[in-house]
């Protein structure tokens, strides 16, 4: 069997009617790093806590490293490690103190375990600081404990859910050199979710981008950027402007294609953007529309996401926080 994790039309609805999982099916192939992207509310989390065995579907079936999660949960906990979004370490207690407490649970004892916690304060770079208490740590410092917290019982799956949410960028880039230092070497399986797509890209081999509980693009990044050609024009308009002012003229620009009007922004695609881009502005100029910026982009995840979801990243992440 050469995935590590199977999950097949899994769903999920919480109270008041609101579907967290509407139908998702994945599969991570065996020492990757899968990716799960998606705004905040899209069942990232829920797919974690399913696939961790702290919740059970209402629909659906799931499997990790070859073990059936709903039949099996004990012996699923046995073989993965779990880093959830908030930190798992004791504040009172020390990081020696908390890889110790982690390792007991697993049934470590004795010279095993001070030798596995001595690799893994040594592999995070805490060994200076393993004797102050977690309370004091920097944001960075604390992730890097909940990671090898996550390793004590080397796993053959690894979940991080959200691991560099709130960190500063040294921080995050930190800790995604150990990521892939951990699937390269180890040759583990990973699965991130995250709300960053540019982690997603940087990091992953395999991406399922999630929106509404649904995936709606699956594959490696590099695929999933080749479904789009040529180059993404995004103009900023001053004011807001009915589509149907703008989109025939722009229609009649050569090169151009997927084009959308979303009240003050225009986006598009073209072979050439910086050739394109003089005609868009000659267009928008001559039905009065003042532009107040344009952009030039090569296909990025963003834009994967805008095809498949039928909204922008940014308009979907607005959209959850307001539902917050």
């Amino acid at each position: 069997m050469s995935e590590a994790i199977i999950a097949e039309a899994l769903r999920k609805t919480y109270p008041n009617d609101v579907t967290a999982l509407d139908g998702l099916s994945l599969a991570a192939e065996r020492g990757t790093i899968f990716a799960v992207a998606g705004p905040n509310g899209a069942g990232k989390s829920t797919t974690v806590r399913i696939l961790t065995t702290l919740s059970r579907p209402d629909a659906g079936t799931a499997q990790v490293a070859g073990i059936d999660v709903l039949a099996h949960p004990d012996r699923v906990r046995r073989v993965i490690g779990v880093v959830g979004q908030k930190t798992g370490a004791t504040p009172e207690a020390t990081a020696r103190e908390n890889l110790l407490m982690q390792g007991e649970i697993y049934g470590l004892r004795g010279s095993a375990l001070q030798r596995r916690v001595d690799e893994l304060l040594d592999r995070f770079q805490l060994q200076e600081a393993a004797g102050r208490q977690t309370s004091t740590y920097s944001g960075g410092m604390r992730r890097r404990l909940d990671v090898a917290l996550g390793l004590v019982n080397r796993p053959e799956v690894l979940f991080l859910d959200e691991p560099t949410t709130g960190l500063d960028p040294e921080a995050r880039s930190q800790l995604w050199l150990e990521i892939e230092r951990l699937a390269g070497e180890e040759e583990m399986t990973i699965l991130l979710t995250t709300h960053y797509l540019e982690e997603a890209d940087r990091l992953a081999g395999q991406l399922a981008i999630v929106d509404r509980g649904r995936i709606v693009a699956q594959g490696t990044p590099e695929a999933l950027k080749s479904e789009l050609r040529g180059d993404a024009i995004e103009v900023g308009l001053a004011q807001p402007v009915d589509e149907r002012l703008v989109l025939a003229p722009l229609q009649s620009v050569g090169g151009l294609s997927e084009i959308r009007v979303d009240a003050r922004t225009v986006r598009a695609r073209a072979e050439n953007g910086a050739s394109a881009i003089p005609g868009v502005l000659n267009a928008l100029e001559r039905q009065g529309v003042q532009v107040s910026a344009v952009t030039l982009a090569r296909p990025s995840l963003d834009e994967i996401y805008l095809r498949h979801a039928g909204r922008s990243y940014a308009d979907a992440a607005d959209a959850e926080m307001e539902a917050a």
